[in-house]
């Protein structure tokens, strides 16, 4: 799905394609998530990495890319980086410096002393946010700091976006989504972007049934969530659900 002047939405993937920059942008991996909760005495298959792995290597075929852009929470542990979060780390870089792709961060609220292994894997980390032409890439966990530069378009993880759709058995159908609006930035209207999640235990937040005191960035807050159009990534499709507000008490 084609939006803006060159952006793609990678069919049934988690993953923006932007071809002025030739860049793949994801967020929120988590990664280490198994090994964190083995250490709580919950064990659970190893698959965020597999998942991952696979979601940027079918995105990257076909396509012109020479940079992987990471929005924050490259890492699922708060404090140091584990031996499992370097381990699955080098991994993907291996992988991405092998199709000839570089991979630039932005910190996120998980991704503490990430910035120690930079040099070692071959990544540059920056810490608030990355401006590449007229796209600015931020985590979303803090407000953004005003900048002269001319910026079009916003993009930011963190919120883990998802729609809920209660089932009449009571239960809720949970699919991840894009959330695409406008937002009043440096005085002037930008393009917001919030990406989903693309770690495979980061299931959402269903952003159609939560009250908006429970959005987590100040950024989508300050955006105005009802009015940002859904765009869902479920079962291999990318389909537009329309406005956020007009999804609530959204049920099959």
């Amino acid at each position: 799905m084609i939006i803006g002047k060159d952006m793609e939405l990678v069919e049934g993937l988690p993953v923006l394609y932007i071809a002025s920059i030739k860049a793949l942008v994801v967020s929120d991996l988590h990664l280490g998530y198994e090994g964190g909760m083995a250490k709580t005495g919950v064990v659970i298959p190893k698959a965020n990495l597999k998942s991952i792995l696979e979601s940027i290597t079918k995105a990257v075929g076909g396509r012109d890319v020479k940079q992987l852009i990471i929005v924050g929470d490259i890492k699922n542990n708060f404090s140091k980086v584990s031996i499992e979060e370097l381990r699955e780390l080098r991994e993907i870089t291996t992988a991405m410096r092998e199709k000839g792709v570089a991979v630039e961060m932005v910190k996120g609220n998980h991704d503490n002393f990430i910035e120690t292994y930079s040099k070692d894997l071959g990544i540059r980390v920056h810490n608030d946010h990355l401006i590449l032409g007229d796209y600015l890439f931020a985590h979303g966990d803090k407000q953004l700091s005003p900048t002269d530069t001319k910026i079009s378009t916003i993009i930011i993880g963190h919120e883990h976006p998802s729609i809920g759709i209660r089932t009449r058995f009571g239960t809720m159908e949970r699919m991840r989504c894009f959330l695409y609006g406008d937002i009043s930035y440096s005085g002037r209207k930008a393009n917001l972007i919030v990406l989903p999640a693309i770690g495979y235990f980061e299931t959402g937040s269903d952003v159609n049934v939560y009250s908006k005191s429970r959005i987590m960035s100040p950024v989508l807050k300050k955006a105005g969530i009802d009015s940002m159009e859904a765009i869902v990534v479920s079962h291999g499709s990318t389909l537009s659900f329309g406005r956020v507000g007009s999804l609530r008490r959204l049920e099959l």
